[in-house]
């Protein structure tokens, strides 16, 4: 019997819909029966893309993502995995904000101001945030990496 050598496929997808994309994808595979599909993966700083490893061929993939809504197309060639690895390899531990705890702003147009965490989302790494210095109390969202920490909460 022939060895299948596993192989990746990058398939295009609508901007912000890639983990709907990748669900439907393994929804389909499970209840069409596709036994080649290996794995998918959703990479964290890529937008518009998923990687689909298939034990086959492209037709498999163009098979799969046949009738998705947000899979728009495969992209031709196939994708070594040197290609994707910045993508799929853990990248520094974010940084560890918590409720209470009163931040720097350092980007945008609240730069430079103190502000008080009051919560914390850790699925899109934002946190919404009160000016300190404010006379009315306004929340705004902002992404981790657009503040630091000044004091931790005790």
């Amino acid at each position: 019997m022939e060895e299948i050598k596993p192989r990746i496929y990058a398939v295009k997808t609508t901007i912000g819909q890639e983990r709907a994309t990748a669900d439907m994808l393994h929804a389909k595979a499970r209840s069409k029966g596709i036994k080649e599909l290996i794995s998918i993966v959703v990479p964290h700083g890529l937008k518009g893309y998923v990687f689909v490893e298939v034990a086959g061929d492209q037709t498999v993939v163009e098979r799969l993502r046949s009738g998705i809504k947000h899979a728009k197309g495969v992209v031709e060639r196939e994708v070594n995995l040197k290609e994707i690895e910045p993508f799929i390899t853990p990248g520094a531990p974010p940084i560890r904000v918590g409720v209470g705890d009163l931040v720097e702003i350092t980007m945008g147009p609240f730069k430079g101001s103190r502000a008080k965490v009051i919560r914390v989302d850790e699925q899109k790494e934002e946190v919404t945030i009160e000016l300190v210095e404010s006379t009315v109390p306004i929340p705004v969202t902002v992404k981790v990496d657009a503040i630091k920490v000044i004091e931790k909460k005790e």
